[in-house]
C-alpha cells in the first residue's frame, strides 16, 4: 500500500500527495542537465534514460528519457531514425519496468513547452510505472479501438498507422495515433512497426509545429496494455497528443463549469482541425 496515494472519499478521485516535489528546482542554475557533460548526461549518448531525482512515485518508478543530445532539436526534427531510437527505448523501458512485481502499468509521456509545465527545453519525456492501473487507462483500454471510418477527421494513414482527430476532444488540438492492426503495447511492435510509428510521429509533429507557425506546446502520452499477468488481451496501443492552444499563442483554459460538471466546451471543430492538418502534408512543405 502506498501511503502517499489517497482517494477522495466522495467521488473516488485518486490523488498522490508528493510534498517532496515542492523542493525541486524549477530551472537548473548550472546549465542544461540533459546536454552531454551535464549532471544527468555525463557521457555522450544517442538516447538515454535515468531515474528521476524528484520522483512522483517511490521505489525508482519514475524515469526521464532523453531523446537526443541536441538541445535545440524537437521531436519533429529528430527524423525517422532518431524517433525510432526513442520508440525502441520506450519499448525497452516498458519491458524492464513492467517485469517488476510492483508495477501494473507503464505510462510513457511528454510535456513540451512551459505552457504545459515543462521546465527544461531540452527534448525529453518521462515514464511513470504505477503499482495499479490508473482509472483513465483502465476505462479506455477496456473499450477503445481505432475508428474504422473516421471520415473527415482522418489526418494521415501510412505504414500501418493512422492519425485521427477524436470525435469529442476535450482539448482544441487533439490527435490519436494508432496501429491499423491490433497491437497491445510498445514492446509488442516489431522493428517494421516501430519504424512505421516513428514515421507517423515525425509527420504529425511536423504538422503540429506548422499549424500556427510556432513550436506548439503539447502533452503526449502512450496508452498501452497493463503489465499484469492476466487480462487486457483486447487493449489497443495508441498515442494521444493534445495542446491547449486554440490559435497561435492563445490557450483555451479549462473553466470552472467544466471542472465542476465534468463536461467540456471545445471551440474547435474536430473536422476543421483535421482539414487544416491534412493541408500541412510534409510533401507540400519541403
Amino acid at each position: 500500500m502506498n501511503p502517499a496515494l489517497r482517494h477522495d472519499p466522495h467521488d473516488g478521485t485518486p490523488v498522490h500527495i508528493v510534498a517532496s516535489r515542492q523542493a525541486r528546482p524549477n530551472l537548473p542554475d548550472d546549465g542544461c542537465p540533459f546536454c552531454v557533460g551535464g549532471r544527468e548526461a555525463p557521457e555522450p549518448y544517442d538516447v538515454r534514460w535515468f531515474a528521476n531525482r524528484w520522483p512522483a512515485l517511490p521505489d525508482d518508478r519514475c524515469e526521464v528519457v532523453l531523446y537526443t543530445p541536441d538541445h535545440t532539436a524537437s521531436f519533429a526534427t529528430l527524423g525517422v531514425d532518431g524517433i525510432t531510437r526513442v520508440v525502441d527505448l520506450w519499448a525497452d523501458r516498458t519491458t524492464a519496468l513492467g517485469s517488476r512485481d510492483d508495477v501494473d502499468y507503464v505510462l510513457v509521456f511528454e510535456n513540451r513547452g512551459p505552457e504545459v509545465g515543462a521546465t527544461i527545453a531540452h527534448p525529453h519525456g518521462q515514464i511513470y510505472a504505477y503499482d495499479h492501473v490508473p482509472p483513465r487507462p483502465a476505462r479506455r483500454l477496456g473499450v477503445w479501438a481505432p475508428d474504422p471510418n473516421p471520415g473527415d477527421r482522418l489526418i494521415a494513414d501510412a505504414n500501418g498507422w493512422t492519425a485521427v482527430v477524436p470525435v469529442a476532444p476535450v482539448y482544441p488540438v487533439a490527435i490519436d495515433i494508432a496501429p491499423t492492426e491490433h497491437i497491445g503495447d510498445l514492446a509488442a511492435c516489431d522493428p517494421t512497426q516501430r519504424r512505421g510509428l516513428a514515421g507517423m510521429l515525425a509527420d504529425i509533429m511536423g504538422r503540429l509545429d506548422r499549424l500556427y507557425d510556432s513550436p506548439l506546446p503539447y502533452m503526449l502520452w502512450v496508452n498501452q496494455r497493463p503489465t499484469t499477468p492476466d487480462g487486457w488481451d483486447d487493449a489497443w496501443l495508441s498515442i494521444e497528443i493534445v495542446s491547449p492552444w486554440r490559435s497561435a499563442g492563445v490557450a483555451r483554459y479549462i473553466a470552472a463549469a467544466e471542472v465542476a460538471a465534468g463536461e467540456y466546451f471545445n471551440p474547435v471543430d474536430p473536422a476543421e482541425l483535421a482539414e487544416r492538418l491534412r493541408a500541412l502534408d510534409p510533401e507540400h512543405h519541403r
